[in-house]
């Protein structure tokens, strides 16, 4: 299971506006070369705490940008982006420090058709590290539809959210034993010896009390007959 908390996108011209919380730096790339060559598109804005949030800042895209974009896209090129691997925690609000970043990409295509409109969402551990980090666009496949040049590939429309776990509850191991050993004691021992014993040699025991019942019922019939003849002497 996880917890969702949807964060708001805020598009500048840069990256003046405060947030009391974590800033952190969301980066992109698309190259013709398909080497990546990150540069920074916007900012994150993490609330920490029991429930975090998220907030972006992000640049809009240069003239150069958007031509480049569309040329990526043109050769089903990549657009990735990545974020630094940082752990949300309260009391490390004003810094943060680097173990590495965190990827995922797109195809260039699908950015340009969707109008630069993606999906970004960040994924926690129960201890609050990032450990990873996903994107789709919306329409989310490449359709080979020609995206005329005037059209507004500037400004990012962008839905961003975190998804951490959410600790299941555990199962009562101590009483479930309990239980389990008040069971095994209501049934007792013997009885399921006895069971066991059945299970196992009834295929003799059927035929040995059949045996004896018409055994008996014999007994009686002659014993009955007998009686009768000296009855009948008198």
């Amino acid at each position: 299971m996880s917890r969702h908390w949807i964060g708001d996108t805020l598009a500048s011209d840069g990256l003046e506006a405060e947030f009391n919380g974590l800033s952190v730096p969301l980066e992109h790339s698309f190259e013709l070369d398909d080497v990546a060559k990150f540069q920074l598109r916007g900012s994150l804005m993490l609330k920490t705490g029991r429930e975090p949030s998220v907030s972006l800042n992000q640049n809009q895209l240069s003239e150069e940008d958007r031509t480049k974009l569309k040329e990526v896209a043109a050769v089903d090129g990549l657009y990735r982006i990545r974020v630094p691997r940082v752990f949300l925690q309260a009391d490390k609000q004003t810094e943060w420090q680097t173990e590495g970043h965190l990827t995922a990409f797109v195809r260039a295509c699908a950015m340009v058709e969707s109008h630069l409109s993606d999906v970004i969402t960040l994924h926690t551990d129960v201890s609050g590290y990032l450990i990873g980090v996903s994107i789709v666009t919306l329409p989310g496949a490449c359709r080979g539809i020609e995206v005329e040049d005037e059209v507004d590939l500037e400004v990012f429309n962008t839905t961003l959210s975190i998804m951490a776990p959410v600790n299941a509850p555990g199962p009562e191991t101590a009483l479930f034993i309990q239980r389990m050993e008040q069971e095994f004691e209501k049934k007792g021992k013997n009885p399921q010896e006895q069971k066991s014993f059945f299970a196992k040699y009834w295929m003799y025991i059927v035929p040995l009390v059949l045996f004896l019942m018409m055994s008996g019922a014999q007994d009686q019939s002659g014993g009955g007959g007998g009686g009768g003849g000296n009855g009948g002497g008198r």
